[in-house]
């Protein structure tokens, strides 16, 4: 299904985050150097510096094509969250908010949004850089952030087991669902936001309807489930996790596919840490300190 393509190498320490460039056919990745590097595709073997933050980094996006500046934004280990402005340096700027690391980042719209080691969610304005409102939704970190745009809705994964679905709009909160045993390292929805995915340190992927209603739950991976994604329209679901494998699943009757390992695909040798679809690719980042670019092998695929 997936053959290894290429890989990048340059980073000098675990790289736990990846989002796409606004240069075409280019993405980003960052990790525990502080680095943001950019990626292309058709020639990866060399990568460009963007960005030195000097802190470990653990998530990224970037703006929107049509917002006013190219801004990259990431968060790191202590609860800082850099906004990062490549053409202009100068306008750059390092926000300390979170009392501990910022686990995931998510633009939506004209607005951010951080989860916090804290337990914090906070919406960010953009335009003046600000934090606008913040949400004591747990004791224990908030590690993942998925949006249904047809509710205007948030799932957010918590290290206390729990997803909770809160309303964009005024960040109330809906319904606390019992997820996991353990931490939820990852939320994302389905199958066009049919479905709510989740996994975690328990290792368990869960699946279920709008409605909540359990359609798969399985010991997924041997050890923690750090990311799941869908390609838009695509018939399969991705999951990258600790133990050092990326499984590709059917979202017809969530039948285990293909997995991806160091052995027989020339995969990562340590944790996979996060997954980036892009241009027929899918890009894994991993504690080894590389990035692997990985090809559809049959049209099947997507």
């Amino acid at each position: 299904m997936f053959a290894r393509y290429k890989s990048c190498t340059g980073h000098r320490a675990a790289i736990y985050a990846l989002a796409k460039s606004h240069t075409p056919n280019h993405f980003l990745s960052a990790g525990g150097d502080g680095w943001v590097v950019e990626w292309n595709l058709d020639n990866p073997e060399l990568g460009k510096l963007v960005a030195n933050v000097e802190s470990q980094l653990f998530s990224l996006t970037t703006s929107p094509e049509d917002w006013p500046e190219q801004l990259i934004i990431a968060g790191n280990m202590t609860g800082g969250i850099h906004w990062i402005n490549p053409a202009t340096p100068s306008l750059s700027k390092n926000i300390q908010h979170h009392q501990k690391g910022v686990y995931c980042l998510l633009w939506i719209q004209d607005e951010l949004f951080s989860a916090g080691g804290d337990g914090i969610l906070t919406r960010w304005n953009p335009s003046n850089k600000s934090a606008q409102e913040s949400y004591q939704l747990s004791n224990k970190a908030l590690r993942s952030i998925a949006y249904l745009a047809e509710q205007d809705l948030l799932a957010v994964g918590s290290s206390d087991g729990n997803i909770y679905l809160i309303q964009r709009s005024d960040l109330r909160l809906l319904k606390t669902i019992a997820a996991h045993s353990n931490s939820v390292f990852t939320v994302s929805w389905l199958n066009q936001e049919r479905l709510l995915a989740s996994g975690g340190r328990d290792a368990m992927l869960n699946v279920q309807d709008k409605d909540e209603q359990p359609l798969f739950r399985q010991p997924a991976h041997w050890y923690t489930i750090n990311h799941i994604i869908q390609p838009a329209n695509a018939n399969w679901m991705a999951t990258a996790s600790r133990d050092k494998t990326i499984k590709i699943w059917s979202l017809s009757n969530f039948e285990l596919l293909k997995v991806l390992d160091t052995a027989r695909d020339g995969g990562h040798s340590n944790s996979v840490n996060q997954l980036l679809w892009m241009n027929n690719h899918l890009i894994s980042c991993s504690d080894d300190r590389t990035v692997i670019l990985w090809r559809p092998s049959c049209p099947t695929v997507v």
